[in-house]
């Protein structure tokens, strides 16, 4: 009967530590920026299940050496040594078997999210020998089926600037999207690696000079958010961001139609930080590419083939 018991509170304990840490997995949804992607999604599923294993793990052991020390205390001024333990084959196998599985879960699903996002670009060299010629080997460059998307943005970051290409040639420093439209982001970087990120997309995608890298964004939540240079690009890397509209297809269209028709200049705050005198002592030598102001922030450029 007491063993009974014991298998009874065992079974409990494991059962409540489920539906705690589930609870808490739920609560980790509200840590992150709002979900204004699809893909975004994606993600904070996995990180509510990677915090509801972590909670179980952690209230589990945390839980067995409260139950140690309340009912396993050795009595006052007893320094016995206690029984030493013994090896069990079927506990061995539980505990290796176990977080393995676990581990190898959690990379496929990973991948998974990972292969989903609709990143391409990142072409490799794949160096193919055959048997008969060792010292020979050949280069085929592996190419990636583009992703199906209902419009294409042009992405250029460049020392200390973020613009935009939209169709029919019209120019912005401002990035505006679709909500529930998939949207083709190919991105170009000029001299330097940078970084596209948008916390509430949950991306945050490298852009390498002289690749051209196909990001595939799915909007779900109108608003404004922030794009940023995930990358350290220099020294006004800091300042390195742009407005991401995203907004129904009606304000979308209608937009394009202002830029077209209403060009505006924007301010490029690189420039007014690198105008201002400096505020050190001694003047440092590192090397700083000068900003350029930008301009106009919203024109149609005309094509020499229109």
């Amino acid at each position: 009967m007491v063993i009974f018991l014991e298998y009874l509170l065992i079974v409990v304990s494991i059962a409540v530590l489920l539906v705690v840490s589930n609870l808490i997995g739920q609560q980790a949804y509200y840590w992150m920026p709002a979900e204004a992607t699809a893909e975004a999604q994606k993600v904070d599923s996995l990180f509510s299940f990677l915090v509801s294993v972590g909670s179980f793990i952690f209230l589990g052991l945390v839980g067995m050496m409260i139950y140690s020390i309340l009912f396993f205390r050795t009595p006052k001024e007893d320094y016995t040594e206690g029984h030493p333990s013994r090896g069990d084959v079927r506990l061995e196998i539980l505990w290796t078997v176990t977080p393995t599985l676990l581990v190898m879960w959690i990379a496929f699903q990973g991948f998974n999210i990972y292969q989903q996002l609709d990143i391409l670009g990142l072409r490799q060299i794949v160096h193919l020998h055959t048997p008969l010629e060792s010292e020979t080997a050949y280069a085929a460059e592996v190419k990636d089926t583009p992703k199906l998307a209902d419009e294409t943005i042009d992405v250029f970051v460049k020392q200390w600037d973020w613009s935009f290409r939209y169709p029919n040639n019209i120019n912005s420093n401002e990035l505006h999207l679709a909500v529930n439209r998939r949207t083709r982001l190919n991105m170009h970087a000029q001299e330097v690696i940078h970084g596209f990120y948008v916390p509430e997309f949950r991306l945050k995608q490298d852009i390498i000079p002289g690749r051209e890298i196909d990001l595939v964004v799915t909007p779900i939540r109108v608003g404004k958010y922030k794009l940023k240079d995930s990358q350290f690009s220099g020294t006004y890397f800091a300042l390195m961001d742009a407005d991401v509209y995203v907004e129904s297809m009606e304000k979308y269209n209608q937009w394009l139609t202002q830029v077209t028709s209403e060009p505006m200049m924007i301010k490029n705050q690189a420039v007014a930080e690198y105008s201002q005198p400096p505020k050190t002592l001694f003047k440092t030598s590192w090397y700083t590419v000068a900003p350029t102001q930008s301009g106009i922030a919203n024109q149609r450029k005309v094509s020499n083939d229109t």
